[in-house]
């Protein structure tokens, strides 16, 4: 408790001094301060980001650094007792969520895409996936070219199949897509057989695996379709809600304190089944930390 209360500390301390108190609550911060309330979006099978333990509890690595940020709201608009409330998101309607209301921060599994930063805001990265595909070990598929014929799931609202028809080596493969309503949804048709490849970010993909019931049976192959940045969203054209989001995240970052929580869920078991992804911190996300940063996907795709 005591390191927790000095970490809040050191963040509001690190915030531009009476940025917020001094300034007319406006936009979200006026919404929090009015209702008493703030709505986190939470994804309920985005492992290790976003999903739900075995007593249906929002748990991940940006489940905790949302609640980093709520901490920080709760000292600056001083609202202890601040009402934390969770809404459920899919890839389909996280974004009209977010730009409609409802949603305040989106703590789930969204990229930050030039198309995206149209509609919505995001906070500096905090994870940097790459895009490939799931597969059975025994369908033998290792590469985009083995699955012309073959249906291939992806999740709805999401881009993995545009990425795969990008790709050179997509490019004249006659795939038929499949679709799941969420990634379990998804991972579903390939444990099931309805599909022989589900593409979709390799944290996501090692993390279904390794709660899947017989992990052994999938690896997670091919090439590499896209490099991009992961990020809690939340309403653009609110420079003081994106303020103390980025100030915030910022400082959790130069504290040190992303990169334990990134041990805590990437390398070390986690719930529910005290699985461990075995995912170190990539080159990408290292660089991304030095410089905290709110690029979009097309700033690392650069060829």
């Amino acid at each position: 408790m005591i390191i927790r209360t000095a970490l809040i500390a050191a963040l509001l301390s690190a915030l531009v001094p009476g940025q917020v108190q001094a300034q007319a609550l406006d936009g979200t911060l006026k919404k929090i301060k009015d209702s008493g309330a703030i709505t986190l979006g939470i994804r309920e099978s985005s492992i290790p980001l976003s999903y739900l333990d075995a007593s249906q509890k929002p748990v991940g690595y940006h489940i905790d650094i949302c609640n980093r940020i709520v901490d920080v709201i709760k000292q600056k608009l001083a609202l202890p007792n601040l009402k934390v409330n969770t809404q459920p998101v899919t890839s389909q309607n996280r974004i009209p969520l977010v730009t409609n209301g409802t949603v305040d921060l989106e703590c789930g599994s969204t990229t930050n895409n030039a198309a995206r930063q149209n509609q919505v805001a995001f906070a500096p990265t905090t994870y940097v996936t790459t895009v490939r595909m799931a597969v059975k070990k025994a369908s033998g598929i290792t590469s985009l070219s083995q699955l012309d014929g073959k249906p291939v799931a992806t999740t709805t609202g999401t881009t993995s199949v545009q990425l795969i028809r990008a790709h050179e080596k997509g490019k004249g493969v006659n795939f038929k897509e499949v679709y799941g309503k969420d990634h379990a949804d998804s991972f579903l048709m390939l444990s099931s057989d309805r599909a022989v490849a589900f593409v979709m970010d390799d944290n996501l993909l090692a993390g279904l695996i390794a709660t899947a019931q017989n992990p052994g049976d999938f690896a997670v192959v091919g090439e590499a379709l896209s490099v991009e940045p992961i990020a809690i969203m939340f309403r653009k054209d609110d420079p003081q809600f994106k303020g103390l989001v980025h100030a915030t995240v910022r400082d959790l970052i130069k504290t040190g304190e992303v990169a334990k929580l990134y041990t805590k869920w990437f390398t070390q078991p986690i719930p529910p089944k005290n699985a461990n992804l075995n995912l170190p911190m990539s080159d990408a996300l290292k660089g991304a930390l030095q410089t905290p940063n709110d690029a979009p996907a097309e700033q690392y795709n650069k060829k």
